[in-house]
């Protein structure tokens, strides 16, 4: 039997796998930049080469033999192994480019990440942000997403998560408002107020409360409101209508607080697990990460090291 030569066979594989995933000789060439005979005619001699039949034809499709498909399903993890590095060594090259795609609590990324982002755009032009706006969590790995930023303490043991900045849950209302039901002096006067809330499935809605200055005694208070949502910003819309008090995370409660349109109440009093601590940016483990997003990644933590 003659000899094969495998190092002759790297485009006729690469072609069959374009050609699974694509199911058809015309895109498939097309996807290539070759002819629908080049590409007919390279199956055939891998066909030969392997002694086996790797495509079945029909008049309307294409369809891989058994044979066919476990060679395709062995073949896909080392040809993108190979797209990676080589994409690795050229991001190393020139300026940093490519697509980042990012998702993000609509909050944060409404008051804070859209703000400044034409800043990273102009540093870095070669570079795309596709951004989605979300406070679902997003399956980074299943839905394409390069990174995600996090308002969470249940992170994924299969991503790698890094701090970005702290954040603090605040109690907040208008001035109107104020003025005219009174400044609670303390947690338990909450419930004379009407407080808007995150609900929390059928359970009543209570807030607890350290003194911020360190105590470790805790006051739990049961609160009441006519009004509750699932979304910050809405919180915070409906605050500063002046229909009560609200619990709100500070980086969507920060510019109504500099404007003055909503006032801190209780301040001496740190409110206790109603969000998470921390935001954090999370990418997927990989072992080869596109210049792009460790850019990017960079660019947010140091944007938001000081909170």
């Amino acid at each position: 039997m003659k000899e094969i030569k495998t190092d002759s066979l790297w485009v006729h594989l690469h072609w069959l796998t374009v050609l699974a995933e694509l199911g058809s000789f015309t895109r498939a060439a097309e996807r290539l930049d070759v002819s629908k005979a080049a590409m007919s005619q390279k199956i055939k001699e891998l066909e030969k080469m392997a002694g086996v039949a790797l495509v079945q034809r029909t008049t309307r499709s294409v369809r891989l033999t058994s044979a066919g498909e476990k060679l395709v399903d062995e073949l896909r993890d080392p040809f993108a192994r190979i797209a990676q590095s080589f994409f690795s060594v050229r991001d190393e090259a020139g300026p940093v480019r490519g697509m980042v795609r990012v998702t993000a609590p609509v909050a944060f990324a409404r008051q804070q990440l859209v703000p400044i982002i034409g800043d990273f755009l102009r540093d870095y032009p070669q570079v795309r942000l596709q951004l989605d706006v979300t406070d679902r969590l997003v399956s980074l790995g299943s839905e394409g997403f390069d990174l995600a930023i996090r308002h969470s303490d249940s992170l994924p043991e299969t991503h790698v998560a890094l701090p970005l900045c702290e954040t603090r849950a605040l109690l907040v209302a208008s001035p109107a408002y104020l003025a005219q039901n009174g400044l609670p002096d303390s947690p338990q006067a909450l419930q004379q107020h009407n407080c808007l809330y995150y609900p929390r499935g059928l359970e009543s809605p209570q807030w607890r409360f350290q003194l911020a200055d360190g105590g470790s005694e805790t006051v739990q208070v049961k609160i009441q409101g006519n009004f509750a949502t699932n979304n910050s910003e809405s919180i915070r819309d409906a605050a500063l209508q002046g229909l009560g008090i609200a619990m709100l995370p500070d980086f969507s409660a920060s510019a109504a607080l500099a404007s003055g349109t909503l006032q801190q109440v209780l301040p001496q009093w740190q409110a206790v697990d109603a969000f998470a601590a921390r935001l954090w940016v999370v990418r997927p483990y990989a072992a080869q990460v596109p210049r792009a997003v460790t850019t990017f990644i960079h660019w947010l933590r140091a944007r938001f090291v000081d909170g």
